[in-house]
């Protein structure tokens, strides 16, 4: 009975110095890169001080006089967020299936499927909007397929993971029914994971939401092309008044991404 408490406490004490060195190593990675990056030089910092102060003095009061035409770019700001989501997952369920090694169909489709999902998320949607700018012209529309492509690749990994993680009990069932690898899928797999496919969704158009406010930076509508202006012509009570305005709708939509979860929880 000694022996195997013995053995119990030193595999405990294994594990917590090999947690106490996963942890020294990375305090050493964060250290070496906030240092390689200045974040502990403190007289450059403290030299900032003041230009942030007065970039920020600047800015009050906030200045709401062209509140009525923020309207229509809040409202294509919005509408980006929506259909860049839909968009992101109408297309990442089908590469999840794929993805994901209890619905795959094989090993080279798996690879050719997370490759894809990487690729899509390895590419910012800054550069993708650029880029659809360029393709498409300017206005809404590249926006929301810079935010959908970008999208696809995160909620694509999420997707596959939810469904790697389904118990296998009811899906065996499924299959030992006599059903059809798309009646496994809609039967024995979604039933399991729709939670979690849509907990990641609404949190996926929260961050749409936000990213969209980027998008107006480069051409592609919305309120961000409000904000660029006034920062161009350097209107900071303008701007202030702008991101207040931004802080209230982000609010909207987190209150009514909360709603939508508590519906599907």
């Amino acid at each position: 009975m000694a022996t195997a408490t013995d053995a119990l406490l030193a595999r405990e004490a294994r594990e917590r110095r090999r947690l106490t060195l996963w942890l020294a190593a990375g305090g050493i990675v964060v250290a070496a890169c906030s240092a390689y990056v200045g974040l502990f030089d403190l007289r450059r910092l403290a030299e900032g001080t003041p230009a942030v102060g007065g970039l920020l003095s600047e800015m009050f009061p906030p200045d709401f006089s062209d509140a009525r035409r923020w309207v229509w770019p809040l409202i294509d700001t919005f509408a980006m967020s929506v259909s860049g989501t839909a968009l992101a997952v109408a297309a990442s369920l089908p590469l999840a299936l794929l993805a994901a090694r209890n619905t795959t169909p094989g090993p080279l489709v798996h690879a050719a499927a997370r490759g894809v999902l990487n690729g899509l998320r390895a590419v910012p949607e800054l550069i993708l909007g650029i880029v659809l700018v360029a393709a498409v012209g300017f206005g809404p529309l590249p926006g929301v397929l810079a935010l959908g492509l970008h999208s696809v690749g995160m909620v694509g990994k999420f997707f596959a993971e939810a469904i790697e993680h389904a118990d296998r009990a009811p899906i065996e069932a499924v299959r030992a029914a006599g059903a059809s690898p798309l009646q496994v899928v809609t039967h024995g797999v979604l039933p399991q994971v729709l939670p979690r496919l849509a907990d990641t969704a609404i949190y996926r158009w929260e961050y749409n939401f936000r990213a969209s406010t980027v998008m107006g930076m480069v051409g592609a509508g919305g309120i961000g092309t409000e904000l660029m202006s006034s920062l161009r012509l350097m209107q900071y009570q303008t701007v202030a008044g702008l991101l207040l305005v931004i802080l209230a709708m982000v609010t909207v939509v987190d209150a009514l991404s909360s709603m939508a979860r508590r519906g599907f929880a």
